[in-house]
């Protein structure tokens, strides 16, 4: 819903239906090799066969909620490529890709930091001899996913969006950005209403327990996100003269995906905290990423995830009551917390690279200009999300 908002009418069944695929696909592809990949005990191929179907017979496991649970992340971090890649990618050359993550990118880097929530350690984890704790650093923190989910799917946006190139008329011949409206901002609207309710699951379904945290986690990542709004507003009201609603709608994003990582170690005002900074650095990163490095991202994904995951991380660091800079402590966490979210910036944007010029040079990633003015609905899918809404007709 934020995405079809966002983008153009032509191109809402284009992005319904990567969305759709995103999470059907996403869910036979994790459950056949990236889980297996990220917590499986042979953390190997069809690990999952290993660990899921042939260890587990007891329908009551509480390894098949773990699966269902871990299934939707692995789909939300494919998911959030789509917008950075809207209105000019090709939809075969886009399920390549959503394979691709959900089976490995995705699993190897959640390996590394969460294998520990089910079988053995990974490195990021810091466990007894291992990289970390030799350097004489903490585990890495990432609660819920500020870095494993929204960074790594954020830094795959870029990838993806820089390779694509932008849009037909995105920038004039001198360089000048031109902004190109979505078509329907109360759909938009309602897609983060929806997104900042299903959060209340994202955050504090992470404590995979039943406990009095489930209601504190929800007040820190509710706080967070309602401070991000009001500063995402104040700070484009301030910089356009009027209080943008599509900026106060993605501050409200971003400091749900900030808080994420922290929402269950850090106090209720270091919540407000992380949050209000969120808000004002997504509207800049917005500005930047578009006029400056000239990147067309057509929802903010990139400042939404990836910038917001990245300051989420290093909030760590800073905000959390046993271990941050700000409460008497060392920076040790800070510096793990940077370690974390380096990796993750070098995996996930490096691989990125090379996939999606290989889907370019071979299947090619990106429709002709023809198509792209027509719109993907026509063009890819031969319908239209508003009938009669087109100029171009579907024959």
């Amino acid at each position: 819903m934020v995405e079809s908002g966002f983008t153009r009418a032509k191109n809402a069944v284009n992005i319904l239906m990567k969305n759709l695929m995103d999470f059907a696909i996403g869910s036979i592809v994790f459950f056949i090799i990236g889980f297996g990949l990220m917590f499986g005990k042979s953390n190997g191929f069809f690990g999952t066969t290993d660990f899921m179907l042939s260890g587990v017979t007891d329908p009551n496991h509480w390894n098949f909620t773990f699966l269902i649970f871990q299934t939707v992340f692995a789909a939300t971090a494919a998911t959030i490529v789509s917008g950075a890649m809207a209105e000019r990618t090709k939809f075969k050359s886009y399920l390549v890709y959503s394979v691709f993550i959900t089976a490995f990118i995705y699993p190897i880097f959640g390996s590394w930091a969460w294998r520990s929530l089910l079988n053995g350690t990974g490195w990021l984890t810091a466990p007894k001899g291992g990289f970390l704790a030799g350097l004489g650093l903490p585990g890495f923190l990432d609660f819920a996913g500020s870095t494993v989910v929204h960074s790594v799917g954020g830094w795959l946006a870029l990838a993806g969006a820089f390779v694509l190139g932008p849009r037909i008329g995105k920038y004039a011949p001198d360089g000048t950005s031109r902004a190109i409206p979505g078509h329907n901002l109360t759909l938009g609207a309602l897609g983060v209403f929806i997104l900042w309710f299903g959060w209340f699951g994202f955050n504090p379904g992470s404590t995979t327990a039943g406990n009095g945290m489930i209601g504190y986690i929800a007040v820190t990542t509710n706080l967070a996100a309602a401070a991000a709004a009001v500063t995402a507003m104040i700070t484009s009201w301030l910089l356009f003269k009027k209080p943008d609603a599509s900026m106060s709608l993605n501050g409200a994003l971003a400091g749900l995906v900030a808080i994420t990582a922290s929402c269950d170690g850090v106090s209720l005002w270091g919540s407000i905290w992380i949050g209000a900074i969120a808000g004002i650095l997504v509207v800049f990163s917005i500005i930047f990423i578009d006029k400056k490095l000239k990147i067309d991202d057509p929802v903010g994904a990139v400042s939404v995830h990836a910038v917001n995951g990245l300051w989420g991380t290093l909030a760590v660091g800073l905000f959390n009551l046993k271990s941050g800079l700000f409460y008497g402590h060392s920076s040790a966490q800070l510096v793990t917390q940077f370690i974390g979210a380096a990796t993750a910036f070098a995996w996930a944007f490096g691989l990125g690279l090379v996939l999606f010029y290989a889907i370019k040079l071979t299947i090619g990633l990106r429709v002709s200009a023809e198509d792209e003015v027509k719109g993907l609905d026509i063009t890819e899918h031969g319908m239209e999300a508003y009938e009669g809404f087109q100029i171009f007709n579907i024959k």
